[in-house]
């Protein structure tokens, strides 16, 4: 998290909400899979605002004292299908015609930027690494407004 905004939630709290959204999310796939991947990315960004607005609303109040905004990508490694023991299809099988035997990542950057107030607002950027094994890397950006 921003170290000149003080957070809504501890950082620490935060890492652990997105590990256990992205991992039940993530549980049941194997591999990158292009159908599913917008349906991954909604239910990452909705459970975790759910839970962070829960977390950080006190009791009894309407609601938390900042607003929140989640952003979540999914990149896929430049894994064959065959090297997950998985059947061809989609993008995987137009690589393995052309004899495509690479794996590795493709390239990702991505940026940010947000006038606000340095002491009340912030944002938290975590990695799951629990997609690692699935051929697939997952960003989830947090940012928080006072208001």
């Amino acid at each position: 998290m921003a170290d000149f905004a003080i957070p809504p939630i501890a950082e620490t709290r935060v890492k652990q909400i997105v590990d256990d959204v992205c991992g039940t999310v993530l549980e049941s796939a194997e591999y990158y899979d292009h159908s599913k991947v917008a349906d991954w990315n909604s239910t990452i960004v909705n459970s975790t605002l759910k839970a962070l607005i829960a977390e950080a609303t006190p009791q009894d109040a309407p609601g938390p004292g900042c607003k929140f905004a989640c952003n979540s990508v999914i990149v896929q490694h430049l894994v064959p299908t065959s090297a997950l023991n998985k059947p061809r299809g989609g993008t995987d099988a137009k690589a393995a015609e052309s004899n495509f035997t690479t794996s590795g990542r493709r390239g990702m950057h991505s940026a940010v930027g947000a006038y606000w107030n340095d002491t009340k607002d912030g944002m938290w950027v975590h990695r799951y690494t629990g997609g690692e094994r699935k051929g697939l890397d997952v960003i989830v950006t947090m940012l928080w407004i006072a208001l």
